[in-house]
């Protein structure tokens, strides 16, 4: 994706974003480059298993400052309610992303290479005071745990929301009792 791809946000995110409720998306998915989708589509899968609107983008606070800077100003009037931002390294973008908006960023640190995501997660923690970001787990772990705690922020409101939060919850306790013997 080129930087032009993110110049109308808005325009792509009516093109290819509601393909999961039909509504406008309500949860921003964002990564600092394409290869962190690998961990953040995790994030992705759970929203769509909620039925949560939402979109996917890149967008780079160090390659694309001004794509960040527009998308961040234009957020809360497109309509989302929350962002989960997964970056690695460096990993400024979810600190960059909640100084430029009043949106919840949920951060998720990508593991890297060079530290096995550490550097990632002290980035994004560690925030200034007046600055907050929720921070996730490193890894995919973190990606799917953002994605159900945006849900469990929409659920307050959204009774659909809360009512596949529930059924997920409830799954999931009914698959562990039901393999409860490590032996099977």
């Amino acid at each position: 994706m080129s930087a032009n791809d993110h110049s109308s946000t808005s325009a792509n995110a009516a093109s290819g974003d509601r393909a999961v409720t039909g509504r406008a998306p309500v949860v921003g998915i964002v990564m600092g480059s394409r290869s962190d989708w690998e961990t953040m589509q995790h994030a992705a899968q759970k929203l769509e298993q909620l039925g949560v609107a939402h979109e996917v983008r890149v967008v780079s606070a160090h390659r694309t400052p001004d794509v960040l800077f527009d998308y961040a100003a234009s957020a809360r009037s497109r309509g989302l309610r929350a962002i989960i931002a997964g970056a690695g390294g460096a990993a400024h973008l979810p600190g960059m992303l909640a100084a430029k908006t009043a949106v919840p960023v949920l951060g998720v640190p990508v593991q890297s290479k060079a530290f096995n995501g550490l550097d990632s997660l002290l980035s994004i923690v560690q925030m200034p005071a007046g600055v907050p970001v929720a921070t996730f787990a490193i890894g995919n772990a973190g990606a799917a745990n953002a994605a159900l705690f945006a849900a469990a922020m929409l659920a307050a409101d959204d009774a659909a929301v809360a009512h596949a939060l529930d059924a997920f919850r409830q799954r999931q306790t009914e698959e562990v009792a039901a393999n409860d013997d490590p032996r099977r």
